[in-house]
């Protein structure tokens, strides 16, 4: 197969939209979620992003990027005067309509009633879920930070509530996502389903890896075969 390359002047000079492309697609497979928000007049906001990432565990911190503002950006309004937002995982069965949610509906509309997708609440959590998420997660906005470098804006969050199906808890606290139908996405409008490889054992300088079952229990596959300094 032969390779392409392209320098920081291919990228400048390349055609806006095809750049915007190309650096959404090269970070490979993101996790794809609804950002649920609300403003202060109960107006509830819908929106799919493909930048949360987890910041930490103690606290648990997850955060997102948003754009620049060079149009009203109701997710960003919304979060910073009510500081409270949830985020929703795509699932295989209602991915087109998670989609949808990008388009650019007037503030007065609703996402959720837009496409489709049902908004529920958690009791004394202000923002609104997705019904139809199996994998949902409240949050309280911790920190604003705005990026010089591009314009764009991370709102990180304080994980407040989470809610998931039982049989995808493991003992461990292992989250078995393949068991949820969630979806990823690559590029800007590309949406993949996963395969498990491996659960591996903790990584030492001195032990052989080894598979782990989906519980967190050594498999009966055997040692992996990695070489060890």
């Amino acid at each position: 197969m032969d390779n392409l390359k392209f320098s920081n002047h291919d990228l400048t000079t390349m055609d806006k939209r095809k750049r915007t492309r190309l650096i959404n697609s090269i970070v490979g497979f993101k996790s794809a979620n609804l950002i649920g928000s609300i403003d202060k007049e109960g107006r509830e906001n819908l929106a799919i992003v493909s930048s949360v990432i987890h910041l930490g565990s103690h606290p648990p911190l997850l955060a997102f990027i948003v754009r620049p503002r060079k149009s009203r950006r109701h997710t960003l309004e919304n979060i910073l005067n009510t500081k409270h937002f949830t985020i929703n995982a795509v699932g295989m069965d209602f991915v087109q309509k998670a989609h949808q949610t990008s388009a650019r509906y007037p503030k007065e509309k609703s996402e959720f009633e837009a496409v489709g997708l049902t908004a529920f609440y958690e009791k004394d959590f202000p923002a609104p879920f997705v019904m139809e998420s199996s994998l949902t997660i409240g949050l309280a906005l911790k920190e604003h930070i705005h990026i010089e470098s591009n314009q764009t804006e991370m709102l990180i969050g304080e994980v407040i509530v989470v809610r998931i199906p039982e049989p995808a808890m493991m003992p461990d606290g292992y989250l078995d996502i393949e068991l949820l139908d969630l979806v990823t996405i690559s590029g800007l409008d590309s949406y993949h389903v996963t395969q498990r490889l491996h659960r591996l054992s903790y990584a030492k300088t001195d032990k052989t890896l080894f598979p782990l079952t989906r519980e967190g229990e050594p498999s009966s596959w055997g040692a992996l075969k990695v070489d060890i300094d």
